[in-house]
């Protein structure tokens, strides 16, 4: 299974989040962002457009993930180092691991990063 994982800030647009998954030159399986930002305008659009399933990850789940980038801003405001990272880790679970470390959308609004893993 390959995942695509999202952070991004308030401001981004459905554009935005296809920049940064354009950035990866992935073909995901699936879309993973914390249940915070499934639930805005901007994401349910993105997701809506590509039509793949996504994994909502909990709060929890994206301060324990390892991560590769380390942001003093996201690991102050998330307990993260990359939220793209730490939400692709997770929904993949046990035995995944980055193939595409945080790429950023132009506009600087989203991150994606990529996993991949065994399905749970």
């Amino acid at each position: 299974m390959i995942v695509a994982g999202f952070g991004f800030r308030a401001g981004a647009t459905p554009a935005s989040l296809h920049a940064a998954l354009a950035a990866t030159r992935a073909r995901p399986d699936a879309l993973a962002a914390p249940t915070d930002k499934c639930a805005t305008p901007a994401f349910r659009a993105f997701a809506g457009a590509l039509g793949l399933p996504v994994h909502e990850i909990p709060e929890a789940a994206i301060r324990a993930a390892q991560t590769l980038t380390h942001s003093p801003r996201v690991q102050a405001e998330r307990g993260t180092g990359s939220v793209a990272e730490a939400a692709a880790l997770s929904a993949v679970g046990k035995g995944a691991r980055l193939t595409c470390p945080r790429m950023v959308s132009p506009d600087r609004m989203a991150t994606c990063a990529i996993a991949e893993g065994i399905p749970r």
